[in-house]
């Protein structure tokens, strides 16, 4: 009888057992999620313009310095949100934190566009990439702890592209509001304001969103143990140990942890060798060639690496269940490691490299970073899920945030964008080797 009943499961489509609070729980986490994006892409947009205004005329000659200095800011209070904001998750629950994190941030971004010279506005930033971070990680454990089993990668895939698609739209309202001006240099400021729209998605998310089943129930067994092999040993007690030291304490928790922290690591520290310095290689590309605005052609190359990741979201959750997380992530960084030697070294024309762009960002950025919603959830307990998945996401831009400072020193060092990008990009070698250590999660269910 059960064999019948998995087969007439198994031939029935992955979105079979979804109902409107699925989706309503997938729309919530994908909006956060495409804020966050238009966020992190405005701030790259808009700071040529941001230090016109408030620098001297001797710092202006340093510009890639300051704005090193603002973009790892924000990061540095990104990456710190979200290690606290998945904490907080953990006790406070899903819903609570994901209102107060897209709350807040969208406080902050408003007030960004006040700012009145340039501490105060990466203050503003850092603060905004605190509440900022907190959302991820929220929205990823509250879809996975309510999806069913056989949809939920795919709404996690679902919810990563949420990002993309906010890069997309950061880019096309600043061309509308580049080319009409209406504050003249002060525009930028305006891109701000906008991004300060989602206070009102608060109200969404507090009248269509239910918390958490899992979480509610775990808390109120008292199963405070990371994973399933640590439940037998860690006996249900009134008093809840802090779940960030939880996730270390088991063997196999910390096995986990500290693997997908690796994998996370070698992620950002690619992305970081390969979308910082794409842009402005192709525009040096063009400046070679001849070409009149080569700007142009960064943005071109921006664009389509952007558009090749959010293709990678949109597929990572069918692609995972098809090949299993294993092979999933080992493909992964074999086609981020290939894609950024053809893209660096065996590229010689701008037409190749916008197409090389689309198949970078499809594995540098949208593979890599996909799986981070997909796997780590399913390695936890509810107790301590949104705890681990914020430190395996956010751990590695704790370090990564001093790249922006660096990136033009780096690039001097090797001594051109290629020789650097191949040098940082051979990291993704640790993906081949890590993902074989790691348990497959393929079809299970959640640990309770």
């Amino acid at each position: 009888m059960n064999s019948i009943v998995h087969k007439v499961e198994g031939d029935l489509p992955w979105y079979s057992g979804l109902n409107p609070q699925h989706w309503r729980i997938l729309t919530a986490s994908f909006l956060g999620w495409v804020f966050d994006g238009y966020e992190s892409y405005a701030l790259f947009i808009v700071m040529p313009f941001v230090l016109n205004s408030m620098l001297t005329p001797d710092q202006l000659t340093n510009r890639a310095l300051w704005a090193g200095i603002a973009i790892s800011i924000t990061l540095l209070g990104w990456g710190i949100g979200g290690l606290v904001g998945g904490v907080l998750a953990d006790y406070i629950g899903r819903k609570r934190m994901m209102i107060l994190s897209v709350l807040f941030y969208a406080i902050f971004t408003g007030m960004t566009a006040f700012a009145t010279n340039f501490w105060a506005f990466c203050f503003l930033r850092f603060i905004t990439g605190i509440a900022m971070g907190s959302e991820w990680s929220t929205g990823v454990a509250l879809l996975a702890e309510t999806w069913p089993n056989k949809a939920r990668p795919k709404g996690a895939g679902f919810l990563q592209s949420g990002f993309g698609f906010g890069t997309l739209i950061a880019a096309l309202v600043w061309l509308v509001l580049s080319q009409t001006q209406p504050l003249g240099a002060n525009t930028w400021r305006l891109v701000f304001l906008v991004g300060a729209l989602p206070a009102f998605f608060c109200l969404y998310i507090r009248r269509a969103v239910g918390e958490s089943e899992k979480w509610l129930e775990a808390v109120r067994k008292q199963r405070w143990a990371a994973t399933e092999k640590g439940s037998g040993a860690a006996a249900a007690t009134a008093k809840r140990p802090f779940t960030l030291t939880e996730i270390f304490r088991e063997p196999e928790s910390r096995k986990r942890t500290l693997l997908a922290f690796l994998l996370s690591l070698t992620t950002t520290v690619g992305w970081w060798a390969i979308s910082s310095w794409l842009p402005e290689y192709a525009a040096q590309m063009a400046k070679a060639s001849g070409i009149v605005n080569p700007g142009q052609w960064a943005l071109r190359a921006a664009l389509l690496y952007t558009g090749g990741a959010v293709v990678a979201y949109l597929l990572s959750g069918f692609l995972a269940d098809a090949l299993g997380r294993r092979v999933f992530l080992f493909l992964t960084y074999l086609g981020a490691l290939v894609t950024t030697v053809i893209t660096y070294q065996w590229t010689s024309t701008l037409d190749g490299l916008l197409i090389s762009a689309f198949v970078n960002g499809f594995f540098t950025l949208g593979c890599a970073y996909s799986w981070m919603a997909i796997y780590p959830v399913e390695l936890f307990t509810s107790s301590v899920r949104a705890t681990a998945a914020a430190f395996i996401f956010n751990a590695s831009r704790m370090i990564a945030w001093i790249f922006p400072i660096l990136a033009g020193s780096m690039i001097h060092t090797f001594g051109s964008i290629p020789r650097a990008a191949l040098t940082l990009g051979s990291i993704y070698l640790i993906g081949l080797i890590v993902p074989w250590f790691m348990p497959e999660t393929r079809g299970e269910p959640l640990p309770e």
